[in-house]
């Protein structure tokens, strides 16, 4: 995130770009392996609708990533829907679900999470300006 599409865009937005992006790598590599490691269903004790909306992490959160590594709009906007969502989900799953009492891993997971959509909420409008709302790709100029 150094030169080309980048170049004209301040050292603190493309580390929080950087970060994010990081984030939502990470968040994949997690997704894919609990598919990889559950199988069918990644998620028995979880309700369907919750264990739909993690699998459909596999996706979103690669595509968060790669969108705002593209300088695209878009991807600010689906990143910070899918952090807002996912603190929610992991909320849901670890003081709903999970009766245990006191600290546990999940409710660590959940406060990250959750610190992480703080961030990028209140970050996205010092980011935003910097991003691009064009289309990823153009229609044709005969279509226009």
């Amino acid at each position: 995130m150094r030169g080309g599409r980048w170049a004209d865009v301040p050292r603190r937005v493309r580390a929080v770009v950087a970060v994010t992006v990081a984030v939502f790598a990470y968040g994949t590599v997690v997704h894919l392996t609990q598919l990889y490691l559950g199988g069918l269903d990644p998620y028995p004790s979880m309700p369907g609708w919750l264990a739909v909306y993690f699998v459909s992490l596999t996706l979103l959160d690669p595509a968060a990533a790669v969108l705002l590594a593209l300088r695209r709009r878009a991807g600010l906007v689906l990143g910070v829907v899918v952090l807002v969502t996912d603190a929610l989900a992991n909320a849901y799953a670890n003081y709903v679900v999970d009766r245990a009492g006191g600290v546990t891993p999940g409710r660590v997971g959940q406060a990250v999470i959750t610190a992480l959509a703080v961030g990028l909420l209140l970050a996205a409008p010092r980011i935003a300006p910097w991003l691009s709302g064009r289309p990823l790709f153009r229609r044709p100029l005969a279509d226009r």
